[in-house]
């Protein structure tokens, strides 16, 4: 094997045996299990239909009660069912709120800028070692969805509340994520780097395979967002967003996707596992949150 294919082949190794670790971490003694938030997560808390940026002094859970039996009407499956269509509906209307409005145009222009510049990058890349790329950034992928699986059955199989909540939602987050990004594949019919001029031409290939947004970036960094809001020890967060940078980066070096396609794909992800977090996670709701007054 050539010496440059090493490191690379390496890193994929890595990221398979960082993300199973973080799985095996969590199966700590019950005492363990449940690490304290930063206080980043303790100060602010942003209402379930807020998705893309909280607002400065949100208020309390306190003043935004989940109903008693929310929680519970949801693990059956016509109760899933609507969970996910609430969801999805939340998801879709957050960029609509007036309070998004600044973000949504500031994501546009960025987003813009990026999709002018993508028609370089094939170019710029060197074709020798595509697959390799393309390996490590399948290896995070299924890493991480091994690692969201493997506490979902731990959690179960140990009766850990928290472990059982991070699996479940993280894979909750992956079907949000999916959905999202098949719509927006569909409609916006991108072509990948290695397809016709190699320009990332839009509306040529109207199917759920296209070029915009990356699905591997946005479900890599839907269930990273989870993982690292559930357990948010900066080692944990290092390695699960760590992974979902790295699958971003490589799709892009894969000639799989344009930058533009892993940027949305991941920024897609991580709000919307980061919704999921806040809307659902017990844990969350549970912990204390200071009044923004508290803190004067």
């Amino acid at each position: 094997m050539r010496g440059c294919e090493k490191p690379r082949l390496w890193l994929g190794v890595v990221l398979c045996v960082g993300g199973l670790s973080l799985a095996a971490s969590a199966q700590l003694a019950p005492e363990t299990a449940l690490p304290e938030a930063p206080s980043t997560l303790m100060q602010s808390h942003a209402p379930v239909s807020r998705l893309w940026f909280p607002a400065p002094g949100e208020s309390s859970p306190q003043d935004h009660p989940q109903p008693a039996n929310r929680q519970d009407s949801d693990w059956n499956f016509v109760g899933l069912i609507k969970r996910g269509a609430r969801d999805q509906k939340e998801i879709y209307s957050a960029p609509l709120h007036r309070q998004n409005l600044k973000w949504d145009a500031l994501f546009l222009v960025a987003t813009g800028g990026l999709i002018a510049a993508d028609k370089y990058v094939p170019g710029a890349i060197s074709h020798d070692h595509l697959a390799i790329s393309q390996h490590i950034s399948d290896v995070g992928l299924y890493s991480t969805m091994a690692t969201t699986g493997v506490l979902y059955l731990s959690g179960i199989a140990r009766k850990d509340e928290h472990a059982r909540e991070t699996g479940f939602l993280g894979l909750e987050a992956l079907g949000n994520t999916l959905g999202v990004d098949a719509v927006t594949q569909l409609i916006a019919g991108r072509e990948r780097p290695l397809e016709g001029s190699g320009h990332g031409r839009f509306w040529v290939n109207n199917a759920f395979n296209s070029s915009f947004p990356s699905q591997h970036s946005g479900l890599t960094w839907s269930m990273a967002s989870v993982l690292a809001h559930e357990y948010p020890q900066p080692w944990v967060q290092f390695l699960a967003y760590g992974t979902a940078a790295t699958v971003s980066a490589t799709r892009v070096t894969g000639l799989k996707h344009f930058p533009a396609d892993a940027v949305v794909g991941g920024v897609f992800g991580y709000f919307i596992g980061q919704h999921i977090f806040r809307a659902h996670s017990r844990f969350f709701h549970s912990r204390p949150h200071p009044r923004p007054s508290d803190h004067n």
